[in-house]
């Protein structure tokens, strides 16, 4: 069984790329990865296995 996470990110921001890689890394250690990146409304979704 999956889970998924959706979050928001704030375009523009001074360091916004540090701060995306920073958020995208602990996510990542916590067993997330991105699904999908909407570019439009600025959300990335993750998925990881529920029973992990």
């Amino acid at each position: 069984m999956k889970e998924y996470k959706v979050i928001n990110y704030k375009v523009g921001l001074t360091k916004n790329n540090q701060r995306l890689e920073e958020a995208l890394n602990t996510y990542a250690k916590q067993g997330w990865r991105v699904l999908h990146v909407a570019e439009q409304s600025a959300r990335i979704i993750f998925e990881r296995d529920k029973n992990r």
